[in-house]
């Protein structure tokens, strides 16, 4: 007769530290994310609504100037609040649930995201987007803690660092593509480089996670007037624990912006964007919410 399988260490951990903790806002953040696919399929349908009538009103022949390009770069700078919870394990030993705002005092910062598209034909994109993040903080500890195997003691000066680098590589279909605006769907791999650091007393420790996480959205985009646009994309993906307890990730990324187009080439984008990422690697966890304004621009050719 076979016995029943022991739970995993980590597994057991999520259950009752982190996961405890997130079921207190799982019912807010699951309203928030309604509200931002709620958002992002309000510009969806306005620009379905609104791309049949700029059609018949004003001819399919062309698109406005703004969509008339092959290629456009552009670099948004992004200030988002951060919420980061980190655990690193290590040789079998459970990590504590660091909270890098609260334990370590890490502030708002602003980033620079660059992105480009390819676009070879009226209903096709090629998408790239890199985004370094990076944080850091220094305290003294008010608590014992266990990062990466290493145990740091209450009352010592610590410091802290976590670096994250996100990759989007994607593509693009705009199965309703007018005059004054389209109505698309998105196929993406977000590659994810995470590494957070912990130092005391002339040592660091180091716990770091690769991986590249599939994702699917949809995106549309409205024009009010020639030069003035709205767009919205929401992508995700989560891969649940009943796959593999070992394994499990979730990843969520809403953007919302305005681009006011000087002609042709050049173009003025302000927008929101909101990042919820959470994984369970092994004995390492995380989850990494960034959230807030951003500013930037594009060129086109």
């Amino acid at each position: 007769m076979s016995r029943p399988r022991p739970a995993h260490p980590a597994r057991t951990f999520l259950s009752h530290q982190i996961f405890k903790d997130l079921e207190l806002g799982a019912v807010c953040d699951t309203s928030k994310m309604r509200i931002r696919l709620s958002l992002c399929t309000s510009v969806v349908l306005v620009a379905g609504f609104l791309v049949p009538r700029a059609e018949a009103q004003f001819g399919a022949a062309r698109v406005v100037p703004a969509e008339d390009y092959h290629v456009e770069l552009g670099a948004v700078f992004w200030t988002p609040s951060p919420e980061v919870l980190v655990s690193v394990g290590s040789l079998g030993v459970i990590g504590s649930e660091i909270d890098f705002v609260n334990d370590f005092g890490i502030e708002k910062k602003t980033f620079t995201e660059f992105r480009a598209t390819l676009k070879p034909g009226r209903k096709h994109k090629i998408r790239f987007q890199y985004v370094p993040i990076s944080y850091d903080g220094a305290t003294i500890l008010q608590r014992d803690i266990v990062f990466a195997g290493r145990v740091f003691s209450l009352n010592i000066p610590a410091s802290a660092a976590l670096d994250w680098k996100l990759w989007r590589f994607g593509y693009e279909w705009d199965f309703i593509s007018r005059e004054r605006g389209y109505v698309g769907l998105i196929g993406e791999v977000k590659y994810n480089d995470v590494k957070a650091e912990i130092g005391a007393l002339g040592t660091v420790s180091i716990g770091e996670q690769r991986a590249p996480i599939p994702a699917l959205g949809i995106t549309g985009r409205g024009y009010i007037g020639r030069f003035v646009s709205i767009t919205g994309e929401f992508t995700g993906f989560k891969l649940p624990e009943s796959f593999n307890q070992e394994f499990v990730v979730e990843f969520w990324d809403f953007d919302l912006y305005g681009t006011v187009n000087i002609g042709r080439h050049v173009g003025v984008q302000g927008g929101y964007r909101s990042i919820d990422a959470s994984y369970l690697v092994d004995q390492d966890i995380g989850q990494l919410n960034l959230k807030g304004l951003y500013l930037g621009g594009v060129v086109r050719f």
